[in-house]
């Protein structure tokens, strides 16, 4: 089984690296328009883009997203060069699936990178449908205390499971375990779809079990269901069939808004800029996340990395001087620059 996984991890980078079409760009951010301000009244060197996560403060609003994990050389590189880029700009990170490091210990060394981002919050992953498979509180545990994590994402990819030759799809009474855990465990319980939205009624549920942090991931990025295809005969069509399925990540933000002072919502899914950051902010995230634009970059070095990043915020603070937001708790505040 740790064979399997941990060649699965490879096979997913080496698809995601060779198929263009697999970033969908369908993520309906350039539906949204926002009004400029030809008088900012600001100084765009006195803006202040930091903000809290988890409890730790960080540059701007972002998380670099999960991406993957393993003992093969590929995985272990890429792993480093984005905690090294993370911490020198001080955001978010969170890791791949650490589902492998239980059954290949020389899987562990590549999530543990608390050495090389000591003062950034970093999540742990775990898929959540394992909760139904003989993972439980002692295995959320150990995948957050072994990596020295904030908090542990759950994933929830039913998509995914259903066209992965090898995928696990009982997905019953999911919620109420993950409620059951976040009242077990003493760190946030984080969930997050991969690329297919989440509903209002999949948020009530997860509200009514104690979640307070979602990244609704929605379609129009990486489409995993179009990854998947290429990795079996036997669901090939279905895969493509389903490669633009689900809400994307602005649809899902604008169809939870009613929960956005009660969750702390995260913006991923075919986010690809800084603008789209702001956007993103302006619908009721409280950050934003990315994994595709910086999967090249990590495989080079860290500098390519913090390039990227660089470039996302460049962007970010540059839509918040447009818009005459001085800092987050003002661009938050300002749901009039947004034409819907």
């Amino acid at each position: 089984m740790d064979e399997q996984i941990n060649n699965r991890k490879t096979e997913h980078i080496n698809i995601v690296l060779n198929d263009s079409d697999v970033d969908r760009h369908q993520s309906d951010y350039d539906s949204i328009r926002l009004i400029h301000r030809a008088l900012p009244q600001l100084d765009l060197d006195q803006i202040d883009p930091s903000t809290t996560f988890l409890g730790k403060k960080i540059s701007f609003p972002f998380l670099i997203s999960s991406m993957t994990g393993g003992e093969d050389a590929l995985v272990q590189r890429i792993n480093r060069n984005l905690a090294i880029a993370a911490e020198e700009c001080q955001v978010a990170l969170a890791v791949g699936s650490q589902r492998v490091m239980f059954s290949n210990p020389k899987a562990v060394s590549s999530f543990q990178l608390r050495n090389l981002a000591p003062t950034i919050p970093i999540c742990g992953n775990i898929g959540a449908v394992q909760l139904n498979y003989g993972f439980g509180a002692k295995e959320c545990k150990e995948a957050v205390e072994m990596i020295g994590a904030d908090g542990l994402f759950l994933h929830l990819n039913p998509l995914q499971e259903a066209v992965q030759p090898e995928g696990d799809t009982n997905f019953s009474n999911i919620s109420e375990k993950i409620g059951t855990l976040q009242k077990e465990l003493p760190f946030p319980i984080l969930v997050k779809e991969v690329g297919t939205g989440m509903s209002p009624a999949d948020v009530s549920l997860l509200y009514n079990e104690g979640i307070k942090y979602i990244d609704v991931s929605g379609r129009g990025g990486t489409s995993w269901s179009r990854i998947e295809s290429f990795r079996g005969k036997k669901n090939r069509s279905l895969g493509i069939a389903f490669q633009d399925w689900g809400l994307t990540t602005a649809e899902s933000l604008r169809l939870n808004s009613h929960f956005s002072e009660k969750i702390n919502f995260i913006a991923g899914g075919g986010l690809r800029s800084g603008i789209e950051l702001a956007k993103s902010v302006l619908l009721g995230a409280k950050i934003g996340s990315s994994a595709l634009p910086f999967l090249k970059a990590a495989t080079e070095s860290a500098e390519s990395v913090i390039e990227v990043i660089n470039q996302f915020k460049r962007e970010f603070v540059t839509t918040m001087f447009l818009l005459g937001a001085e800092n987050v708790e003002a661009l938050e505040k300002n749901r009039n620059s947004l034409m819907l």
